[in-house]
């Protein structure tokens, strides 16, 4: 449930993936700084549901979740076990999720998904924008080539499915209707950044961080982002300020290759 079309984008190098190393570190950095993040803005309390990657499970956005908490937000998991990709009963189950906390909160819910779980937001925010305040993708393969990554294989042994998933897919490309950021990073060792980039519009952009995919659920300039971006009011949506960090936190995603 990657990419539906394919193209001439290739996976990241060998070299990228033997760097993915650095997420320890870039975990490491976050604590250090955790008094810093403290400054970004706080939330109003709206309920998020966090998605994990292939494999991954709640443990892995535990700490992305525990620094949303902090910010005000009400922060859940997805409770599903182990991210396997698309298999019996799991869709349903993120939609019976997601209904439920739009219910006990009253308003629409946020929807971050790290990897594989930014396509399953973007699916529910295509099937159920109703139920949905915004989108945030953290290193997610919405577009391009279906197998532009150093996970396919993984996926479809897991999944029992192929990652070439045109059906999804025409839900997953498109942008979302709602609010919608994609996080990327041109080193990303797992996923082409090709494959993250979204088109920007009125409710759409893009924001470039320096880091590993695995490090991206707890890298500190993706919370500092991510904080920024669930704090805008209903209604109210603009572009991230990129100024006051620096091009070295947070470089123009919209330079040349």
């Amino acid at each position: 449930m990657m990419a539906a079309t394919r193209d001439p984008v290739q996976p990241p190098s060998r070299l990228l993936l033997l760097a993915e190393g650095r997420a320890l570190w870039e975990a490491g950095a976050t604590l250090a700084l955790w008094p810093l993040l403290q400054l970004a803005p706080r939330g109003d309390g709206h309920a998020v549901l966090v998605l994990p990657g292939l494999v991954a499970s709640d443990i892995s956005t535990k700490l992305l979740r525990r620094y949303l908490q902090g910010r005000g937000y009400d922060a859940h998991g997805w409770g599903l076990g182990r991210n396997l990709g698309p298999r019996s009963g799991i869709e349903n189950g993120m939609v019976a999720k997601l209904e439920s906390l739009h219910d006990q909160s009253g308003g629409k819910v946020s929807l971050v998904g790290w990897s594989l779980g930014g396509v399953y937001a973007r699916l529910l925010a295509s099937r159920h924008p109703q139920w949905v305040r915004s989108v945030v993708t953290l290193g997610s393969p919405f577009t391009g080539s279906a197998r532009a990554t150093n996970a396919w294989r993984i996926y479809e042994g897991v999944s029992g499915q192929s990652s070439i998933d045109p059906r999804r897919m025409q839900h997953v490309q498109p942008t979302p209707s709602v609010p919608t950021t994609s996080i990327f990073s041109r080193s990303d060792g797992v996923v082409a950044w090709q494959c993250s980039v979204e088109t920007t519009g009125p409710q759409a952009e893009n924001i470039e961080v320096v880091a590993s995919h695995l490090g991206l659920g707890a890298h500190p300039a993706v919370l500092y982002a991510l904080a920024d971006r669930l704090a805008q009011p209903e209604g109210q949506w603009k572009p991230f300020d990129r100024g006051m960090w620096g091009p070295l936190i947070y470089p123009d995603p919209a330079r040349p290759e």
